[in-house]
């Protein structure tokens, strides 16, 4: 067994034909646990959720409303479910969580997906309220005995403030996010404690911008147990998603492993009409 090995993956709230292609690509991937964000109350999202399960991964996947996204944690690690989503009040389900035995001790392994924003007073309002409260949430003393290590991975619609390039459009509020993971959480950027000069973007938009939205940070115990950390760009150039993969391993061994088989093989066929 390698490595306890993480992915993040905004699947972009697919039709269930294109789930049922992310899940081929899913099925290739080594890791260990997925956090697959901007997920609906959806044929495609449940596609895939049906399909883990049949396989005999862990799911746990906090179905939003009607009109509104979340986030689906799939492992092919025993896990527990993790309490965070009971300290957060607004849009809870933008937020999951499992906890996963190493050799190290628990580790936490947290989704989330942030809200988008426009110029508007109501949407930035939405989003400020969101990444404010979250922040409370992931201070909130869930686990007082456990000591477990922790990893936030998702797209988080956040850049750090020295992005390359540089853009005008973000607000005082997203950057204190960033800055309040690694100086409020102790969480430190992964990709950027191992690639401290690298420009890389996860989304690229319309007129060609590039931005890196994706993250995952982690404790500084885990930060130094760090043996990759890259962005996958397959899913964005194949146009399976809108946004390139995070993907993350530490040197920790997991204690134990579920019985799985091969998600697409195990997966019904999309219903195309």
């Amino acid at each position: 067994m390698s490595g306890l090995s993480l992915m993040t993956f905004n699947i972009g709230s697919p039709s269930e034909e294109r789930a049922h292609r992310q899940l081929a690509w899913l099925a290739t991937r080594h890791e260990d646990v997925y956090v697959l964000t901007e997920t609906r109350a959806s044929d495609g999202c449940r596609h895939l959720a049906d399909a883990f399960r049949t396989a005999g991964y862990a799911v746990v996947y906090p179905k939003p409303g009607p009109t509104g996204y979340g986030v689906m944690v799939v492992s092919r690690l025993p896990v527990q479910v993790d309490p965070i989503g009971a300290h957060l009040s607004f849009l809870p389900e933008r937020v999951a969580g499992v906890l996963v035995s190493t050799a190290m001790g628990l580790v936490r392994v947290l989704g989330a997906y942030a809200p988008t924003r426009d110029a508007t007073a109501g949407r930035t309002e939405r989003k400020r309220r969101w990444l404010s409260e979250f922040s409370t949430a992931l201070g909130a003393n869930g686990l007082p005995d456990s000591g477990a290590e922790t990893v936030l991975l998702g797209d988080l619609n956040v850049i750090e403030p020295d992005h390359v390039p540089g853009y005008t459009t973000f607000r005082w509020f997203e950057y204190d996010f960033y800055r309040g993971l690694t100086d409020k959480h102790g969480l430190v950027d992964a990709f950027r404690h191992t690639e401290p000069d690298l420009v890389e973007h996860s989304w690229i938009g319309r007129t060609g911008d590039g931005y890196r939205y994706d993250h995952a940070h982690c404790t500084k115990k885990l930060a130094a147990d760090i043996e990759e950390c890259e962005y996958v760009h397959e899913p964005r150039t194949t146009r399976l998603s809108d946004h390139s993969a995070l993907s993350v391993t530490f040197s920790c061994l997991p204690t134990g492993e579920l019985n799985t088989m091969d998600p697409f093989e195990a997966a019904s066929p999309p219903t195309l009409f």
